[in-house]
């Protein structure tokens, strides 16, 4: 049986099976099930005790799965009003308040002014914005040494990566290709 347009279930971890609300109306396609099972499995022995950072968090399928499966922190990053309240009614949901922020507003913002650091980064932004670009050129001051950065592009437009940057794994669904990332000041060995 088909979940209703607007539901996702975690599908992993202490929040297994659980199911999240939020604006589909809006156009937010979450990261499908299949999918987040692979980078999860891609993920697994790292995201334990990690800070986790999903930017352009759409439905925080990614966030809410990282926290699910014991990750110690996650910051959402969400423009969309409805969105950014729908992912705090599941944060508030799931009983993992404590171990949440929910920012509204530009992620590259939030990139240029959050003092924290993440071993994690879920980066998906809209498909053909600038939006990646200007993310990938912000991000490494946010970056703990250790870090996986997952990213989506359109099948057979791969992303333009700055220096540092290096993939670690790549597979593809449908329209879509996505791939584990890590970066590491160039000239330095990657992690």
């Amino acid at each position: 049986m088909r979940r209703p347009l607007g539901r996702l279930r975690i599908i992993g971890g202490e929040y297994r099976s659980r199911l999240i609300d939020f604006d589909a109306e809006a156009g937010v396609r979450p990261t499908p099930d299949r999918v987040r099972q692979t980078v999860f499995d891609w993920l697994s022995p790292v995201v334990d005790g990690s800070t986790v950072l999903d930017l352009f968090a759409g439905s925080g399928a990614l966030g809410l799965e990282a926290l699910s499966r014991g990750a110690a922190h996650a910051t959402f990053a969400e423009t969309g009003g409805k969105q950014a309240e729908a992912i705090r009614a599941a944060i508030a949901k799931l009983g993992c308040v404590d171990r949440t922020d929910v920012m509204r507003g530009d992620g590259i913002s939030l990139l240029r002014a959050t003092p924290r650091r993440f071993e994690i980064v879920f980066i998906d932004p809209p498909y053909e914005s600038a939006l990646l670009a200007a993310t990938l050129a912000n991000l490494p001051r946010v970056l703990k040494e250790m870090n996986r950065i997952y990213l989506e592009w359109p099948k057979g437009k791969p992303p333009e990566l700055p220096a540092g940057y290096a993939m670690l794994k790549e597979k593809a669904a449908g329209q879509v290709s996505y791939g584990l990332f890590t970066y590491a000041p160039p000239g330095d060995p990657q992690p």
